[in-house]
């Protein structure tokens, strides 16, 4: 089969065929044979005839490198021999993957939810059988297993709102929480709202480079199009407000700029805005009529000194009218900050200022997927009402939190003083967040070598790190980087032992990489 059939069959577009190189060439003509019999067959849904957008659509963090690392643990479970004793899954922030341990307060109250038979049990705190009655209370029949509202179990919007009004030092409505399936819901609930082309003109979503691929995923999905601005690396990835001038008067020519994504503290990148920053973006917001989504899932994850968490909310309350009347939803996850409860899925969006006629729509779009899962409701009430001071399990809760957090600092740390001592990387400090996003040096030879092999250079070096190593990470063209610049992202999750350890590699690998290609 033709490298051109093939290509045609599959759908793809050059970048997605780059990033998905890592599969075999008679691996990849296996699968296309596969889709060709399905066709032949005379399938209703095809690849010629399925939804464009979902063809589009890409999501780096679970692409090709990650398959082709599960291959490699089956075939090391199997026995295989290879240069390695375990593959190390750095390429997404899932924190008990990594050994973290969880909370014992989050998984006491969600115990006695699913198992309410236990609040007699004298082992479980006073405070963890509050809450969790708390959370039944809210519930129809009591149990954790109905239906809750579409916007979520009502007292535990009233204590998300409870929560953000403390944090921010301004009132928050309960009725302006909806509870979500983790962050990534949220956001795809709220950008969902913005599909309308004008004359033929679609909508622009002004998104950062590098960013989480799950909003180019969901740009594509839903026929929008990505406004790429640029963050700034020379300035430890900063958002540059000249640099936001240029993206939306060049966006402007083909589509009507509607939103603007900030992600903060960053993914992939590390760093976190400043109060001024964060003032002179929402001025720049307002001044273009853009609805403001703030992505804040990591507010917990500040790491370096003189960095601090500035809520948008709170930055546009404190700035008063007119920018305190912007349109704007914010975003809060379980999966992150010292939580770390990835599978459970629970986060919440708050929405503020919408017009109340595209609210009831909002609702009632939401209430076709009938709720979040309730599991992940449990978790946001124990993120949002933790254990008090002078309650039982206040002092177990508070060192655990900060133990994880405190980990985490010296971590950061550690990776970035470490590619920054190996010759050909350089790495900006990791101010907040779960990941670095180091620049590599990658020789002329090395770049031919990957276009002799079809592949994007840094998928390239990826590839080669994986087979060499079993350490897994993502290229920087799975979340955009600049052209002519390579880069990858690598989380700073794997236990102290096993990072050290993870870095050592990356040190020998990169060094070696260098000499074999200069």
């Amino acid at each position: 089969m033709s490298a051109a059939l093939s290509h045609r069959i599959l759908g793809t577009r050059r970048q997605l065929v780059q990033l998905s190189a890592g599969l075999s060439r008679a691996d990849t003509c296996i699968r296309a044979g596969r889709m060709s019999t399905a066709v032949a067959m005379d399938r209703v849904i095809t690849l010629e005839n399925m939804n464009p957008h979902v063809k589009k659509m890409e999501y780096a963090v679970r692409g090709p490198l990650v398959i082709h690392a599960t291959k490699l643990e089956k075939e090391l479970l199997a026995g295989k021999s290879m240069p390695f004793t375990e593959v190390t899954k750095a390429n997404i922030g899932d924190a008990h993957a990594m050994g973290q341990k969880p909370i014992t307060f989050i998984r006491q109250v969600v115990s006695l939810c699913i198992n309410p038979s236990l609040m007699d049990d004298p082992s479980f705190p006073d405070d963890v059988k509050s809450r969790a009655q708390a959370v039944l209370d809210g519930c129809k029949g009591s149990s954790l297993g109905s239906y809750s509202d579409s916007a979520g179990i009502e007292i535990i919007r009233r204590h998300v709102a409870d929560y953000i009004s403390q944090r921010d030092g301004f009132p928050a409505d309960w009725e302006n929480i909806v509870l979500c399936a983790g962050a990534s819901e949220g956001i795809r609930g709220v950008m969902k709202l913005m599909i309308h082309h004008d004359n033929g003109i679609k909508p622009g979503v002004m998104v950062p480079i590098p960013q989480y691929p799950l909003y180019s995923a969901t740009v594509a999905e839903f026929d929008l199009h990505q406004v790429s601005y640029y963050l700034d690396e020379g300035n430890n990835w900063g958002l540059d407000i000249e640099e936001l001038n240029r993206s939306i008067e060049e966006a402007k020519q083909v589509c009507v700029p509607k939103a603007l994504v900030v992600i903060n503290p960053g993914n992939p990148t590390g760093q976190v805005l400043s109060k001024q920053n964060i003032q002179d973006i929402i001025k720049f917001a307002h001044e273009n009529k853009l609805f403001l989504f703030a992505d804040e899932v990591y507010q917990d994850n500040i790491y370096a000194q003189g960095s601090s968490f500035h809520s948008f909310k709170k930055v546009m309350m404190e700035m008063g009218e007119p920018y305190s009347n912007m349109e704007l939803a914010s975003f809060m996850s379980c999966s992150k900050g010292y939580m770390g409860e990835c599978g459970l899925r629970g986060g919440y969006a708050e929405i503020i200022n919408i017009d109340p006629a595209v609210r009831t729509h909002y609702l009632k779009s939401i209430s076709a997927k009938l709720c979040p899962t309730t599991l992940g409701q449990a978790v946001m009430e124990c993120v949002v009402n933790p254990p008090h001071e002078g309650e039982p399990s206040y002092e177990q809760f508070t060192k655990e939190k900060k133990e994880i957090l405190s980990s985490l600092a010296d971590r950061a740390k550690m990776v970035a003083d470490t590619f920054n001592s190996i010759p050909g990387m350089e790495c900006n400090i990791v101010q907040g967040a779960m990941y670095a996003f180091p620049r590599i040096e990658l020789p002329p030879k090395a770049v031919e070598a990957a276009k002799e092999q079809g592949m994007a250079p840094d998928v390239f070096y990826a590839f080669d790190l994986l087979n060499s190593t079993g350490v897994c990470i993502i290229p920087g063209s799975g979340f955009g980087q600049r052209p002519n610049t390579y880069h990858f992202r690598t989380t700073i999750l794997p236990q102290p032992d096993k990072l050290k350890a993870m870095l050592e590699k990356f040190r020998n690998f990169h060094t070696q990489f260098l000499e074999k290609y200069q």
